[in-house]
């Protein structure tokens, strides 16, 4: 086995393991990285997606991006997967508190964040508020993907709203 000197190089690994598929050896590399520097941001932010996306621990993730986002504010890479969980475990504070610091760092991807708030306010039904943010999302999008799923996004709930006007109409005829 390696031996690595820095964090840096320890950080390394861990990632590396990870695109190995090996997350049991990334969890120890990233938990013994936060016992011996509590403050390294980028090793709260990997634990906080093992926990989220593979093992499936909602507050554990959240604790991590949290703590990431406390600790280095302008490390753009947490925001959307924080904003993903919130939205996911549907926290109306912490989605606002979360999207608002995120579209006001530097390299957020915009047009994603603005993608979940109309994801987060479609599945609230609140149809006006999904358009306002798919609408930003499309005009921030930088790819054919980002514009195509926006488009996707707006037709969809357009689709809602006219659904739902119908089904007054037969509930009051």
């Amino acid at each position: 086995m390696d031996t690595y000197y820095t964090i840096e190089e320890k950080y390394l690994q861990a990632v590396e393991e990870l695109s190995y598929g090996e997350t049991p050896k990334a969890l120890n590399l990233l938990n013994v990285l936060i016992a011996n520097d509590p403050f390294y941001a980028r090793a709260h932010f990997q634990l906080g997606k093992i926990y989220y996306y593979d093992l499936k621990d909602y507050q554990t993730a959240g604790y991590h991006f949290k703590t990431c986002m406390e600790i280095d504010p302008l490390f753009s890479d947490n925001y959307f997967d924080y904003l993903s969980l919130v939205v996911f475990l549907k926290m109306d504070k912490q989605v606002k508190h979360v999207a608002a610091i995120a579209l006001n760092t530097p390299g957020v991807n915009s047009s994603a964040i603005y993608e979940l708030l109309g994801l987060y306010a479609e599945k609230n039904k609140e149809w006006d508020k999904a358009l306002i943010a798919y609408h930003n999302a499309y005009m921030e999008a930088t790819t054919k993907e980002q514009l195509e799923s926006t488009e996707e996004s707006i037709v969809r709930v357009k689709l809602k709203m006219r659904q739902g006007i119908a089904y007054q109409y037969t509930l009051t005829g």
